[in-house]
């Protein structure tokens, strides 16, 4: 059993680093485990809706950051992470069904499965103003929306762990999602950025940490 006063160790280490060592790089062993902890976080229907760019090369991160409000973190981190969301996935049949195919379900339970996951995008994420997207031209943004909350679980799940083992992070949605994408050369009719993660160690050690008490947070009925 891991002792509790480490992960709330953890929780107090993190913080939003603003500028990172240039001069320290993250260990492989370590970049694969924060990959890892990604890869295994839970997903709506086990969909999985992400993708990973992991940058670490200088002039790419120079040409990104004048696009992600010239923020420090960009070229000073060790590696950038760029969450992907697969915004394409709900008319995807091939990859529905490839997701589904991993559980151990007969044939019968798995096309039951996937007529919920397409009833529940249909009826929870289109919602009712699909109708008025689709004559506007907008088709994807709640998927993109949800697909997003996806990523954020995930992202924030390798941030916490990114703490426990002494590396700082940084969410970061300060940026202009088109310039980026074009740089990166995203395919906006399957995938959008949802948030970059730039990682890696602290230059300066950050500002005491202010939260709001339990108390005034949390309501027990």
């Amino acid at each position: 059993m891991i002792d509790k006063n480490k992960i709330l160790e953890a929780y107090n280490f993190r913080h939003a680093c603003k500028i990172f060592d240039e001069t320290k790089e993250i260990p492989k062993e370590d970049m694969d485990f924060l990959l890892e902890t990604f890869r295994l976080s839970p997903s709506s229907f086990g969909m999985e809706p992400w993708r990973l760019i992991v940058i670490t090369d200088p002039e790419l991160k120079r040409k990104l950051k004048p696009h992600c409000w010239n923020q420090a973190q960009i070229t000073t981190c060790s590696h950038l992470v760029v969450v992907v969301a697969k915004t394409a996935l709900v008319q995807d049949d091939v990859y529905i069904a490839k997701m589904f195919a991993r559980r151990p379900l007969k044939e019968e339970e798995k096309r039951s499965y996937v007529q919920k996951f397409k009833e529940y995008m249909k009826e929870n994420v289109m919602g009712l103003i699909v109708k008025q997207m689709y004559k506007s031209g907008i088709k994807k943004l709640p998927v993109y929306e949800w697909a997003s909350k996806q990523n954020y679980i995930a992202t924030a799940n390798m941030a916490t762990s990114a703490a426990m083992i002494g590396i700082d992070s940084c969410f970061i949605e300060g940026f202009k999602k088109e310039k980026v994408e074009d740089i990166l050369e995203i395919d906006r009719k399957l995938e959008d950025v949802s948030v970059l993660l730039p990682l890696g160690y602290r230059l300066n050690e950050p500002r005491e940490k202010f939260r709001l008490p339990l108390e005034e947070i949390v309501r027990f009925s």
